[in-house]
């Protein structure tokens, strides 16, 4: 039946393996773009700890994945057979406000050039690593992943979350028309080791903890936060996201994102309150109401990663002092 036509037995084998879920093997080679980041360092660490033995990583001064040439000869050199997409160029409101151009070039040709190359050289499993900032910014609580492109995004970060929209829709398309097994995995807002601790460039958890603890040693009498305080967020310790990306690996297939995170919320107030606790800071608290809120709600429906057989470990506040704890033993990141 297939004989015929070698594109077409290709297609076949492609749709079978993806009803099929042909999981990684131990001495399969796997290819983490971002290894370095919060979360491509996570997933290397996650892999590690399950025995997978033939890891490939490449920093930036190695493998610029903004290169188009550069990537498609590393894919052909390499041949990856599975590919975890972390990489990205992050930042928190500040950031993504003063660079919206760089935010969505940067993060939509880099993603592009590693998902095209993939597919190009006959990878079997490819994972996109998305953000919670892709749905709409009011959309309906919590936001389930049929949301996507049903309204208007939050215009602090929209240029992040068309690249990322574009990136998890080529994977989608790469499905439709090759039979591809791509996935995209859109986390809610992540902490924990290797996170960037900048007071202004990085995002709010961890923006607090070095706030926090620089008041603390400087023994101020107080502490300003931006907007305030009534936003609700959720939060997702990264060793968890990178234990769900190794499981959507090995056990799910599909079009349609899978939302990560707790499906639990607090407002930023009573995030900073218990950022202050862990920290041990003792000092008042004040809001810069001058300052932009972001987005009022953003809670995911998980019920998709649940139905699947994952549930997320590491309770907030016990995240928040290995994060801390990360601070204070990594300079490099207090640093940044």
């Amino acid at each position: 039946m297939f004989s015929c036509c070698s594109n077409e037995t290709t297609h076949f084998f492609r749709i079978f393996a993806r009803v099929n879920f042909v999981k990684m093997n131990k001495d399969s080679k796997i290819y983490v773009a971002g290894h370095r980041g919060m979360v491509g360092s996570a997933i290397v660490r996650e892999l590690q700890r399950q025995g997978y033995n033939n890891l490939i990583t490449r920093t930036h001064k190695e493998l610029d994945l903004t290169r188009q040439a550069d990537v498609e000869a590393f894919f052909e050199a390499e041949k990856p057979e599975y590919v975890f997409l972390a990489a990205a160029k992050v930042g928190g409101i500040v950031a993504n406000q003063s660079a919206l151009a760089d935010f969505m070039y940067e993060n939509m040709i880099l993603e592009m050039n590693v998902i095209h190359s993939a597919w190009k050289n006959g990878c079997r499993k490819l994972e996109f690593l998305g953000s919670s900032c892709i749905y709409p910014r009011l959309a309906p609580q919590p936001m389930k992943e049929d949301c996507l492109l049903t309204g208007s995004l939050e215009k602090t970060n929209e240029a992040y979350a068309l690249a990322k929209i574009s990136g998890l829709k080529y994977c989608e398309f790469l499905n439709r028309q090759y039979g591809t097994d791509f996935i995209s995995v859109m986390p809610t807002n992540l902490y924990g080791p290797n996170d960037n601790y900048h007071p202004e460039h990085s995002h709010v958890l961890p923006a607090l903890i070095r706030r926090f603890h620089e008041a603390k040693l400087a023994g101020a009498p107080s502490v300003t936060c931006w907007g305030d305080g009534s936003p609700l967020r959720e939060f997702l310790y990264v060793d968890d996201l990178a234990n769900l990306c190794v499981f959507l690996m090995n056990n799910y297939s599909g079009d349609e994102t899978v939302n990560a995170g707790t499906g639990k919320e607090l407002s930023i107030k009573e995030l900073t309150e218990l950022v202050a606790k862990v920290v041990g800071y003792k000092g008042e608290i004040n809001w810069d109401t001058s300052r932009p809120n972001g987005t009022p709600r953003k809670l995911l429906d998980v019920s998709k990663a649940t139905s699947l057989g994952w549930t997320y470990k590491t309770e907030l506040e016990d995240g928040i002092r290995l994060a801390y704890h990360d601070f204070l033993t990594n300079p490099m990141r207090a640093e940044r």
